[in-house]
């Protein structure tokens, strides 16, 4: 990945729904696991607390467990993000906070080669990639590459327990970028593009939930990584955590097709 070159811009906040969808934290109260949280990913990380949801009527999870499906994604790798100079002060502050110890710090390290943000969810059951139209391989491919910029922390109003990097997408017409590809696969726009990177294990108290919410504030207009994508990829995962999942196939976003070999498009 290079970084955001000149001629291009990532969105604005007036463009996404970061404002819009963030935690709203109370002065003096604790931030407390909400019940989607403990259904699908409080399982996976802290099996035995007592808050956990195993199961619920109609929800598809057992022990944060489902069905698998594809999604398209867009990849970030780790090795972009440990070499970041913010990225390693961010982690450092987290790690530093009083409420480190509630982090599951295994759970993100045993996930950092499927860090995404997930452009289509839910594309296909099962682990193998659905196939592309003709047409929609020559409208991804003619958009000749989406730039990115990562900023963070993140914490929104659903899934209160994990914490995110939120995605810039690059502006070009005055269009999101991510919302032309989503109008690839006839899917409704969407103004979150979050990359999940860190759980907890437990409910915030007071203390706690106040060192969250400046770490967030501090954070907020701070670039952690600019990228530039030159393909997608479907992951499979059978949880909302990719902890059991992997990559199935690369949607190319340009015709280039050796996208990490820019010489061989001189």
């Amino acid at each position: 990945p290079q970084g955001m070159s000149a001629g291009a811009a990532p969105c604005g906040d007036d463009m996404l729904g970061y404002e819009r969808s963030r935690t709203r934290f109370v002065v003096g109260a604790g931030l407390r696991l909400d019940e989607a949280y403990r259904l699908a990913h409080l399982p996976l990380v802290a099996p035995g607390h007592p808050r956990v949801i195993a199961r619920e009527e109609g929800a598809p999870y057992e022990m944060g467990r489902r069905a698998p499906v594809v999604s398209l994604v867009l990849h970030v790798a780790w090795e972009d993000l440990a070499a970041s100079p913010a990225f390693k002060a961010l982690e450092a502050e987290l790690r530093a906070a009083p409420f480190a110890r509630k982090i599951a710090w295994a759970a993100s390290e045993a996930r950092r080669d499927r860090l995404h943000a997930t452009i289509c969810g839910s594309m296909a059951p099962g682990r193998e990639a659905p196939a592309l139209t003709e047409a929609q391989r020559a409208a991804l491919e003619g958009l000749e590459g989406v730039e990115v910029e990562l900023r963070g922390a993140f914490s929104g109003n659903v899934n209160l327990g994990r914490l995110y990097l939120r995605a810039y997408p690059e502006r070009r017409g005055g269009e999101n970028l991510f919302v032309v590809i989503q109008r690839v696969f006839g899917r409704a726009p969407g103004d979150l593009h979050v990359v999940g990177m860190w759980n907890l294990v437990d409910d915030l108290d007071a203390r706690e939930t106040e060192a969250l919410a400046a770490i967030i504030d501090a954070w907020w207009r701070r670039p952690i990584l600019r990228l530039r994508a030159e393909r997608l990829r479907f992951l499979w995962s059978c949880d909302d955590l990719a902890l059991d999942g992997g990559f199935d196939g690369d949607v190319a976003l340009t015709r280039c097709r050796a996208p990490f070999s820019p010489a061989t498009c001189a």
